[in-house]
Order: structure tokens, then C-alpha cells, then sequence
């Protein structure tokens, strides 16, 4: 009898845990989304409201993270390398970490975004959470895949799923690079440490769509195997 629900999870699906696990990672990225618009309209309030969520999923993230980790015994039987399964993880997991890093240094320092950039900010982020979003696309057919002997058109499907990942990381970084160059025309006009961590939030915005290309990365790793 298998107590454990992770090791359940596995029973019904070997991919169902890692499906679980980036689905919160995302849900918490996505919480961004009306935290910069409360810090936009400087919301301090609906701000932490935000933050408090985004905390929340990241810890639901850990605690399924740390499960996967430690009751997935190494002798369970998978279809791809369990260090692989591990590794993919760490990459989820360092996705809800960045948003929670985000939303906790803004929150912290009550940082303002100064106007010329606001749109610019908002538009990389909604790039980089369709970034996010297509990874989550690209797990959930991995159980497909695995139906399908990771071979055929389901095959196909998720190629196709990265494909357009890759593309969508390259749409964040063109994002990224306009916006530290719209913050370059207008920093001196700023305090100076304002500006060190406004580059920072646009690097860690940007990681959102790296990561989870790493994520694409690693699946593609485990079709080629």
C-alpha cells in the first residue's frame, strides 16, 4: 500500500507531481501581474495583498518540491532518469523563487516605477508569463508522451510547444533590452540606488522567461533520450 500522496501521484501518472509543482510555480508568477499594477497606482495595501500570494504559492511550491524530493525513492520505476525529473524541478522551483524575490524587494523598498518605463515593465512581464505559461502547456503533455512511447505526433506537439517557448523568451529579451534602454534615458533624473534596483527588477523579470525556456531546454533533453 502506498501511503505516501506524492509517491500516489507518481502511482497514477510518473509525471502528475512535476505537473503539480509547476502549476503553482506559475500561479505565483502570475500574481506579478496585479502587484505591479498596485505598485503602478502605488497601492501599498493591494500591493502586499499581492505579495502575501505570491509568498503562498511559493511555499506550496517548497513543500511539494521537498516531497518529490525526498519520497521518490531512487528504485521507483520511471520512464526518463529520476536526475533528470530533479533537475527540471529545480528550474520550476526557481521560478516561484523570482517572482516571491520580485514582489518582496519591491514591497520591501516600496520601490516607484517611474512613469516612461511602466508600460514598457508591464509589457516584458506579460511576455515572460506567456514564457511561464507555455512551459506549463509543454508539462502537461508529458503524460501524453509518455502514452505515445515518447515518439509520433504527440512528439511533434511538444516540439512544436518549445518551439514556440524559444520564441517567446527571445520576444522577453527583446522587451528587456528596449527597457534598460528607456531607463537609460531617463536615470539621471533618478536617485542613483533607485536605479541599481530598477535594473535589478528588469534582469529578474526577464529570468521569468529564462527559466522557463530552461524548463523547455530540459524537456526537449528528455525527448532526445
Amino acid at each position: 500500500m502506498v501511503n505516501s500522496p506524492i509517491l500516489q501521484m507518481f502511482a497514477r501518472s510518473p509525471f502528475k507531481p512535476m505537473q503539480e509543482h509547476i502549476v503553482k510555480a506559475q500561479a505565483g508568477a502570475a500574481e506579478l501581474i496585479p502587484f505591479f499594477e498596485a505598485v503602478i497606482a502605488d497601492d501599498w495595501e493591494a500591493a502586499e495583498a499581492a505579495q502575501k500570494r505570491i509568498t503562498s504559492f511559493e511555499h506550496e511550491a517548497d513543500d511539494l518540491k521537498r516531497d518529490i524530493r525526498q519520497r521518490l525513492p531512487a528504485s521507483l520505476f520511471l520512464p526518463v532518469p529520476r536526475t533528470d525529473l530533479l533537475e527540471m524541478l529545480r528550474l520550476q522551483d526557481k521560478l516561484a523563487n523570482r517572482a516571491k524575490d520580485i514582489s518582496g524587494l519591491m514591497l520591501g523598498r516600496q520601490m516607484q516605477i517611474p512613469e516612461p518605463i511602466q508600460a514598457g515593465l508591464l509589457d516584458l512581464l506579460r511576455t515572460a508569463l506567456k514564457a511561464s505559461e507555455q512551459a506549463v502547456s509543454a508539462l502537461n503533455e508529458l503524460d501524453e508522451l509518455l502514452n505515445a512511447g515518447f515518439r509520433g505526433h504527440e512528439v511533434d506537439i511538444v516540439e512544436r510547444l518549445i518551439t514556440e517557448l524559444d520564441e517567446l523568451e527571445h520576444d522577453a529579451d527583446t522587451h528587456e533590452r528596449q527597457l534598460r534602454s528607456s531607463l537609460f534615458a531617463v536615470e539621471r533624473d533618478l536617485y542613483p540606488i533607485d536605479v541599481m534596483f530598477l535594473y535589478q527588477i528588469i534582469q529578474w523579470v526577464g529570468d521569468l522567461a529564462n527559466l522557463s525556456q530552461q524548463v523547455g531546454n530540459r524537456l526537449q533533453q528528455l525527448l532526445a533520450r
